[in-house]
């Protein structure tokens, strides 16, 4: 074990990685409301070593009840406007929803209108967009970061919720 570790450490200092240079963390809730799944896979990838989403402090977290930030994927569909409050409303306070992908924002790519719920900023207020179809590893990771930057976490509820975990 020892020497794996140190064989680590040397090829981090070979590859002379840079530091993540945001400072905090966000943790987000992945909810599927309704999608073909692209965006889940572009979700997937920016999870990976290559872009290593975790370096920044985000991190995608099981239950709402421990998450900063609802991240919707999909069509809105009539089925899942229910658990898409319910899950909103198991959030701590401040707590954000950021929309990912054209299908969730209501550019109806997917599904059939009689089925549809219309685009997410209709049932919940968003406070990030990230449009594409899917959109790329990079723009997810670039949106995400500036959400973490803009938002106003650091304050005395977050500071209290971090010592009650």
């Amino acid at each position: 074990m020892f020497v794996l570790l140190r064989q680590l450490r040397r090829v981090r200092r070979d590859a002379d990685l840079p530091p993540a240079r945001t400072r905090g963390s966000l943790a987000l809730r992945h909810v599927d409301a309704g999608s073909c799944n692209g965006c889940e896979h572009e979700l997937q990838a920016v999870a990976n070593p290559y872009y290593d989403l975790q370096q920044y402090g985000l991190d995608i977290v099981a239950s709402p009840r421990h998450a900063d930030v609802l991240l919707v994927t999909g069509a809105i569909t009539t089925r899942m406007v229910g658990p898409l409050r319910a899950a909103y409303e198991a959030m701590p306070e401040p707590r954000r929803v950021a929309a990912l992908g054209d299908c969730a924002l209501g550019c109806g790519v997917l599904g059939a209108a009689a089925e549809l719920a219309g685009p997410l900023e209709k049932i919940l207020p968003v406070a990030a967009r990230i449009p594409g179809c899917p959109p790329s590893p990079d723009r997810i990771a670039e949106e995400l970061i500036a959400l973490m930057r803009a938002s106003p976490w650091e304050g005395p509820a977050r500071s209290a919720r971090r010592r009650s975990r």
